[in-house]
């Protein structure tokens, strides 16, 4: 998959603004604040339909206006070519047209652009809260097929009705909050399993693509575990769900299932989280982003993009040297405020300066 052409109209800082892009390596390079960041996550967003930087739409619409466009021209390895048009809005619903035609959610989008981004605050991803090991491992089902994007909203929607109703009985149970407890216990039961059983088994599959990119990286064997086995999976969530309804009135919260899982990370069998250095840490975080590329790629015939967002600048010499040279096939875009070293290979290089394009290169044209 490569990203031929994107445009951006009022989006972050850019009132308007298109380059082209090639396969191989494409280094995007500007001081800071400058758009670099901008530009990754306008494509970023085209894959996930979210800013991977966790901010909400009307923060990434330019100030002054209500409306920014990203278009894409996305060439797939089966040779076909789409464009992408996407609005994104402050003031009504936000839109997506594939080759002329308007999509009938935005969401139908998810799919026809995959990529990988890696940014300095993957780190958070080892040594932040259960939530960003649950969306990891939810983005990367999303990402191997659209069905699991449903079955997460679902779960999400199914929580937000299990605690209104907890909220409204008032730590009291009668035959009606009964009623409706057992109504959405069905419902969490049979969607919470599904999306466990989802995570446990990419997990699985996710495993040894981890442990071989930490080796890579690390440039030394290791001995990487990745758990998630939540009790609830083992018991039943069914069981789980009954046994806690007299803690869940009480917390007026719902207490069990996937929506409260924590992924466990083990460096030589002991918790990346608390006990691993940073630099093991961030080596870690890189090793997960990089194995889900891999995994995707393989899993769907179709390399994503890759896109490294001015994460050189925070490894030591050694793991950037090693994450350069284990690039996979394919396009990589790369943001940084300074020139990259030889092992990048670069095939073409991007200026920014304060939202505009100043130039765009073949380093080995004449």
């Amino acid at each position: 998959m490569i990203l031929q052409h994107i445009q951006l109209s009022d989006f972050r800082n850019y009132t308007n603004a298109q380059v082209e892009f090639v396969s191989g390596v494409n280094a995007v390079i500007g001081a800071n604040g400058q758009g670099k960041t901008n530009l990754a996550e306008a494509l970023g967003y085209l894959s996930t339909m979210k800013s991977f930087r966790g901010v909400p739409i009307e923060a990434m619409i330019r100030n002054g206006t209500h409306t920014a466009f990203i278009r894409a021209r996305v060439l797939h390895d089966d040779g076909r070519e789409i464009l992408i048009e996407a609005r994104l809005t402050n003031q009504g619903r936000n839109q997506v047209l594939v080759n002329g035609t308007k999509l009938p959610k935005t969401r139908d989008l998810l799919g026809m652009v995959r990529s990988t981004v890696f940014s300095p605050d993957d780190l958070e991803l080892v040594k932040g809260g259960p939530h960003l090991r649950r969306d990891f491992l939810d983005d990367s089902l999303v990402a191997l097929a659209n069905k699991y994007d449903a079955l997460r909203l679902e779960v999400d929607r199914i929580v937000r009705q299990r605690n209104a109703v907890l909220k409204q009985s008032g730590g009291r149970l009668n035959n009606a909050v009964t009623s409706m407890l057992d109504l959405w216990d069905e419902k969490f039961s049979d969607s919470g399993t599904q999306l466990g059983n989802a995570r446990s088994e990419i997990v699985s599959k996710l495993t040894p693509f981890i442990v071989h990119a930490y080796e890579e990286l690390a440039q030394r064997a290791s001995n990487i575990s990745i758990l998630y086995s939540p009790d609830w999976l083992k018991t039943g969530l069914a069981k789980c769900l009954a046994e806690a309804r007299a803690e869940d009135l009480r917390r007026v919260t719902t207490t069990v299932g996937p929506h409260r899982d924590d992924v466990e990370i083990l460096i030589n069998s002991l918790p990346a989280r608390t006990q691993a250095s940073q630099g093991e840490q961030r080596t870690m975080a890189l090793a997960l982003r990089l194995a889900v590329h891999r995994f995707i790629g393989e899993s769907v015939g179709e390399t994503p993009i890759l896109i490294l967002d001015d994460v050189l600048s925070e490894l030591d010499p050694d793991r950037a040297k090693a994450l350069l040279n284990h690039f996979p096939v394919g396009q990589v875009l790369i943001t940084t405020a300074s020139e990259l070293p030889a092992e990048a290979h670069i095939t073409k290089k991007v200026q920014i300066q304060a939202g505009t394009i100043i130039s765009s290169l073949n380093p080995n044209s004449n």
